[in-house]
């Protein structure tokens, strides 16, 4: 009906109006048969091709569980786990998506890298934890793998809070802190009693946090949810 009444005004083609680029509803359109709606079927299934492949994902959770309870043992993620689990992941999405999907997973390793990096500078996070983002997100992706560190700083929070609290060192954490936001905002490195290196502070694996977050996701992916 609607291409009827197009070609009566003498257009050939009413999908360059811009009032039908908001007539995609996900994959529906509100104009069934019509070219539009075609096209928004046509994007739908795009979407979910684009869709992390469950074996990938399943792979992530593999390596974040081993990463989580060796980060849990010994406190510390080896080289051998992360640097091995980049190059699968890597492989991986090259493998199911081509040059597309490895451009996704660099990406993807890239971000980790990135977000943690400053951190690691100032000795606020192991080199483990910042190697295991990045082969998380070889995995993952980009935008998958922002998720996950969202999670898992919320998740490394309420453990870090029930530790603070078990230990009776409330005050001094809120100390530190303090001393660790000024260092962030005049660039500078903070004070060696702020760092994790001092064999007194209170440490919080956050291989386990992002680990739990990376389960967690695929539980809810894996029952509809996420």
């Amino acid at each position: 009906m609607l291409e009827k009444m197009a070609k009566a005004a003498g257009v050939s083609d009413p999908s360059p109006n811009p009032i039908s680029e908001v007539q995609c509803i996900g994959s529906f359109s509100i104009f069934p048969g019509s070219r539009l709606a075609i096209r928004c079927a046509a994007r739908g299934t795009a979407r979910r091709e684009a869709d992390l492949k469950p074996v990938i994902l399943a792979g992530a959770v593999l390596l974040s569980m081993i990463a989580g309870i060796t980060d849990l043992r010994s406190r510390r993620i080896p080289n051998w786990l992360t640097v091995p689990g980049l190059v699968i992941g890597l492989a991986m999405n090259t493998y199911f998506g081509s040059w597309s999907g490895l451009w996704t997973s660099l990406k993807g390793a890239g971000l980790g890298l990135a977000v943690l990096l400053p951190f690691v500078l100032v000795r606020s996070l192991g080199a483990g934890d910042w190697k295991l983002a990045g082969a998380v997100g070889a995995f993952t992706g980009p935008k998958l793998l922002a998720d996950l560190l969202v999670g898992s700083v919320f998740m490394a929070g309420i453990m870090a809070v029930a530790l603070v609290i078990y230990k009776g060192r409330v005050r001094q954490t809120m100390r530190n802190i303090g001393h660790i936001v000024v260092s962030l905002v005049t660039f500078r490195l903070p004070e060696s009693r702020v760092s994790l290196d001092d064999p007194d502070s209170l440490k919080v694996p956050y291989g386990v946090a992002l680990a739990l977050s990376v389960v967690l996701y695929s539980a809810a992916h894996l029952w509809g949810v996420a």
